[in-house]
């Protein structure tokens, strides 16, 4: 049988101007809305209550980062009960991933329910509101693990720059690097194709020319523009081609350690690109990755003389962002226990090798060489 891949985005993403008027196709619906408690006291979230007039409305605030097992569950029981025929999703990543899982729940109760889902992301990161993908945490045994299904994907995606104005420097720099991340990895993952290489490498183009900008002022709203769209086309790539070790291993860092996501990524990055590039064992099996690679720096304008010099300079450009960003080259300078980082090494690293963005990794890992990845970025 031959192998094939496909590629179909099925999310319809809203961007310009007045874009809170797309809510008004809801009006005189049941629509519930799930967001956390900043976005309920902040004013978002009565932003979108004034473009569903005529509504019956169900809010429920208590989406948390790394959104637990115990958290989705409640919201479902909340909204199975409500029966909404709209639910909007109102936050960063953790509530759209929040208000992923209680509508796949919620449907999975009642295959005969339609329900339209809306996310409006208000952090330029994830790519949540256009991706198959939402992360969970399990705090009881210590794990996180992303869900994949593509019935989680939203229908409809606003992309309203105006929520991320007032990001602080140090989110607006921590989730953009997720964000150069996710098509970094969408780039080299195995699912790879022409299809989402236009994506993410779009999204790389405008993420390394804007998220300086967007990072040293707030209200330079092209930057801030630029920054949701490439987020947006990230979560467009990754969502098909996959992600790989960065993401496997933030996850299980994350996990244990409770630090930033994507700081994480961003302290991993110089590391894994070095190793899946073969930069130092040169590794004949690395040679494509290495030139795909290469046409990514040659994308976002570096002096690429060969496709090893390439890849070097995409590193140090990296961590010249990281420096730029008050983050740390490796995982100690984050602020964590390092001699209890050091001691959760091969646990960290057996969680990684079983986390589903692994499988997308372009260089199968060890155990071993997961462990040896883990001790060079903790420092």
């Amino acid at each position: 049988m031959p192998t094939f891949k496909s590629f179909s985005p099925r999310t319809e993403i809203v961007f310009g101007e007045g874009l809170l008027d797309r809510l008004q196709a809801y009006r005189g619906q049941k629509v519930g809305i799930v967001t956390d408690a900043f976005m309920a006291k902040s004013g978002p979230l009565d932003r979108v209550l004034a473009h569903l007039d005529g509504c019956e409305i169900k809010v429920f605030d208590e989406a948390i980062p790394e959104p637990p097992i115990a958290t989705v569950t409640k919201g479902a029981g909340i909204f199975a009960a409500f029966g909404p025929d709209v639910v909007v999703a109102l936050g960063g990543g953790s509530p759209i991933d929040a208000a992923k899982a209680i509508v796949a729940v919620v449907r999975a109760q009642d295959p005969s329910r339609t329900i339209h889902f809306v996310a409006i992301p208000t952090t330029s990161g994830t790519g949540s509101e256009v991706t198959a993908f939402a992360v969970i945490s399990d705090p009881d045994n210590g794990r996180k693990f992303p869900l994949i299904s593509r019935d989680m994907i939203p229908d409809v995606a606003i992309l309203d720059p105006e929520f991320v104005r007032t990001a602080p420097a140090k989110v607006t720099a921590d989730t953009g690097m997720d964000v150069i991340t996710h098509a970094i990895e969408a780039v080299v993952a195995v699912g790879a194709s022409n299809f989402t290489d236009a994506f993410a490498e779009k999204a790389l183009e405008l993420a390394f020319a804007n998220l300086p900008k967007a990072y040293a002022d707030g209200n330079d709203m092209a930057a801030r523009d630029a920054m949701h769209q490439a987020s947006c086309l990230a979560g467009l790539a990754f969502s098909d081609a996959g992600l790989g070790i960065n993401h496997g291993l933030a996850h299980a860092i994350g996990a244990r350690m409770h630090l930033v996501h994507g700081r994480i990524n961003a302290v991993l990055m110089p590391y894994v690109i070095a190793w899946n590039a073969g930069l130092e064992d040169d590794a004949p099996a690395c040679r494509e990755t290495l030139n795909r690679y290469a046409r990514i720096a040659v994308r976002i304008g570096l002096d690429v003389p060969s496709p090893r010099a390439g890849v070097i300079a995409l590193i140090r450009t990296i961590q010249g962002l990281n420096t730029r960003f008050s983050i740390a080259p490796t995982l100690r300078g984050l602020g964590m226990d390092h001699e209890d980082y050091r001691r959760a090494i091969p646990d960290i690293a057996t969680a990684a090798l079983a986390d589903a963005c692994t499988t997308g990794n372009p260089r199968r890992p060890t155990h071993a060489e997961l462990k040896l990845l883990l001790e060079r970025a903790g420092g």
